[in-house]
């Protein structure tokens, strides 16, 4: 027995956001790329690309499993949209889970981001990833040191009194071994780097929120068709 007048448009309404998640799985597979591309350029190493890792995996799954639920409803078929309907509150409890490690994590952020940085600091002249991760972002965001350029001076593997040349302003080795507030970068990299995180985590965080509405959005209207069809069933 086909669906009535309003379960028919529940049953497009389930094709139509289908189709939304179908565009928001690749948003968010795109988003995690970006965010992952640009957090392992900033932290290497450390806990920051969860939550990248996490978005991409759900943009996958929301992809695969919107072309499943559009599919189940199309043909009115009371498993498959079922399945949907639990598969897409699995991602929901996911994004959430992730919403909430993001926002505990955000108080950590400065004392990792730290770490890391001295930690590259005391392998610098024997790491070749460390030196050229140190030296891109000292160039790259105008930086020198976790907190200042002096952290170097306490480096014992790094020559006393010296900073590396990309701490240097004018793209030269002047500064080197004369540092000054005019020819030596002034700010630590570690709250540069910092602000570039936490800016990521707001545009991911923006997106995944607004997605997880649709999613909100798209199980209650699974879960009406999945009543409707399941009466459907009885009827006849």
């Amino acid at each position: 027995m086909g669906l009535d007048g309003g379960m028919k448009c529940i049953k497009f309404l389930v094709v139509f956001f289908n189709l939304i998640f179908w565009v928001c799985g690749i948003a968010l597979i795109a988003l995690g790329v970006y965010a992952l591309v640009g957090v392992n350029k900033t932290v290497v190493a450390t806990g920051a690309s969860g939550a990248p890792i996490v978005i991409l995996v759900v943009g996958l799954i929301v992809f695969f499993v919107s072309f499943f639920g559009c599919c189940g409803a199309w043909k009115e078929n009371y498993c498959m949209v079922t399945t949907f309907a639990i598969l897409l509150t699995l991602i929901f409890i996911v994004e959430i889970a992730a919403a909430i490690f993001g926002y505990i994590y955000r108080n950590r952020l400065n004392g990792i981001l730290d770490k890391q940085v001295r930690d590259y600091m005391a392998v610098y002249s024997n790491d070749t990833l460390a030196k050229t991760t140190l030296d891109e972002w000292q160039s790259k965001f105008h930086c020198c040191g976790a907190s200042n350029y002096s952290d170097w001076h306490s480096i014992k593997t790094f020559e006393p009194s010296r900073v590396p040349a990309s701490c240097c302003v004018h793209n030269d080795t002047s500064c080197v071994n004369n540092q000054t507030l005019g020819n030596v970068y002034a700010e630590g990299c570690v709250p540069k780097l910092e602000a570039l995180v936490r800016s990521s985590i707001v545009i991911v965080a923006g997106v995944a929120l607004g997605i997880a509405f649709f999613e909100l959005l798209g199980i209650t209207f699974a879960c009406c068709l999945m009543k409707g069809i399941r009466s459907g069933y009885e009827v006849m």
